[in-house]
Order: structure tokens, then C-alpha cells, then sequence
């Protein structure tokens, strides 16, 4: 059995950032029945270096719309970096998933080998499409959800594995 592109990129996407709106859904309940006003979780990052939980929301969705456009060979939507509350930047998650479902399997799958022009900062990576979705994209969508899930942890919402993976299919 193989797994194709479409298979390896736009359903494991929807599955995190599913699962991610349940982790902001539970985060923003968690300060109301706390009293604690929410843009301190939002703006709250696990060491001074790192980027806050609203930007790790936007990076993942980034990440992920920008992806799969790559892979597809079109241009993701811009969105702008503005999200400030939970039901802002849950809506930023549900307009990420609504546009990757616009995906057909066709418009990704056969992407394997081509070359996907990646510019970071003064820099312009290049890839074959697989290695760009299996060591750039997933990777940085999970480390983005993840440390979101980490933050909110950290700040004492009550989330557990199972709402980073999600229930089992």
C-alpha cells in the first residue's frame, strides 16, 4: 500500500488544526471559569524567546495553507497576523481548514519531485516537493500546534494527549 501526497499532507493538517481549535476552545474556558483575563493565555510563551500562543496559532495556519498551496502550485491566501481573542484565532483555524479543503487529491498528489521555491528571510530554500512536506511542512505544523498545546498546559488549562491527537477514526 502507498500513501500519496494529498493522503500525507491536507488530512493530517485538518486532523491538528481540529484538534487545535478543541485545545483553544478548552483554553478559553478554562479563563472564564478561572476569572482570568484571556489575553494573558494568549499572549503567554513558554521563555521570553519564543513567539506568544497567538503567533504560534497564526504560524501553524501559515504553515499549513502556505504548504499546501506550494504543493498544489497556486498561491495561499494572505491573512493578516491581527487575531488578538480565542474566537478570533479559532476563526483563523476554521478559514485554514475551509481552505485546504478546497484541495483535490489531483491538485497535490504526483507534487513529489517538484521543486518547491521556499524564500526565509534573506534566504531561498529549494526542495522536491516530498522532502519539503515531510521535513518542512508537517514538522513545523506539529511543532507550532504542539507548543501551543504546551503553553496553554503550562498555564494550567486541563488538556491532555488525547486533545492533541484527537479521538481515534
Amino acid at each position: 500500500m502507498t500513501i500519496s501526497m494529498y493522503q500525507a499532507s491536507i488530512p493530517p493538517m485538518v486532523r491538528a488544526l481540529n484538534n487545535l481549535i478543541g485545545i483553544l476552545e478548552k483554553g478559553a474556558a478554562h479563563a472564564e471559569s478561572k476569572g482570568i483575563d484571556a489575553s494573558i493565555l494568549i499572549n503567554a510563551r513558554l521563555f521570553p524567546d519564543m513567539f506568544p500562543l497567538a503567533k504560534q496559532i497564526q504560524i501553524a495556519s501559515d504553515v499549513s495553507r502556505r504548504g499546501a498551496a506550494r504543493l498544489a502550485g497556486t498561491e495561499a491566501p494572505a491573512m493578516e497576523d491581527n487575531e488578538s481573542t480565542f474566537p478570533e484565532l479559532i476563526a483563523r483555524l476554521r478559514a485554514t481548514i475551509e481552505y485546504l479543503e478546497t484541495f483535490a487529491p489531483e491538485q497535490i498528489d504526483g507534487s513529489e519531485e517538484n521543486i518547491i521555491t521556499l524564500p526565509v528571510k534573506d534566504d531561498v530554500y529549494k526542495f522536491p516537493g516530498l522532502p519539503y512536506l515531510l521535513s518542512f511542512v508537517m514538522p513545523n505544523v506539529y511543532f507550532h500546534v504542539t507548543t501551543a498545546y504546551d503553553i496553554l498546559r503550562h498555564c494550567g488549562v486541563e488538556i491532555g494527549k488525547i486533545d492533541y491527537l484527537g479521538q481515534p477514526n
